[in-house]
């Protein structure tokens, strides 16, 4: 019985999730989970975990994500915090920004490649700078300070928040 029990627990704890359909709009993952899709998608990407486009899916959409595997077509800017790998089957049309990239022997890549530093969200910007919180929302909303929107948060890279602090613009 508490093998049973304990099998039960593993499973529901791999959050899986998969898209064989054609879909439009925005999907959110505030937890990790493990998205694949194989059909066409549409809209906003926004995962925390492993985000796996398969070879026969089509997907418009601007994604972010931790570790992103692409072996389908897709069209859109891309930010894969940890890792990003393009298949053989992969053809990407956009700007990608990642800390790790492996695009495999045979996929296609047509776009701006930025390798990020370290990633910063707003809370660790706001400490590294000693500036509170509200007012870093702020300089990022008006296009003051170097940020990335993704969703409904931020992103910032500490070599260009370095950059931009050592040319004199904090006040």
């Amino acid at each position: 019985m508490a093998i049973r029990s304990r099998r039960d627990d593993s499973v529901s704890s791999d959050k899986t999730v998969e898209i064989n359909a054609q879909m439009h709009g925005t999907l959110s993952f505030k937890d990790p989970v493990n998205l694949k899709i194989n059909g066409n998608f549409n809209g906003t990407l926004e995962t925390s975990g492993t985000l796996t486009i398969g070879s026969a899916a089509f997907v418009e959409a601007h994604i972010n994500g931790e570790n992103i595997i692409i072996a389908g077509k897709v069209r859109g800017d891309i930010v894969a915090k940890k890792m990003l790998v393009l298949m053989p089957t992969a053809v990407l049309t956009g700007n990608i920004s990642t800390s790790k990239l492996n695009i495999v022997e045979g996929a296609i890549f047509q776009g701006k490649c930025q390798m990020m530093d370290n990633i910063l969200n707003l809370d660790e910007v706001s400490r590294y700078l000693e500036i509170d919180a509200p007012a870093i929302l702020e300089l990022a909303t008006a296009g003051k300070i170097p940020a990335q929107r993704n969703g409904d948060s931020w992103t910032f890279e500490r070599s260009r928040i370095d950059s931009w602090a050592a040319s004199g613009k904090v006040k």
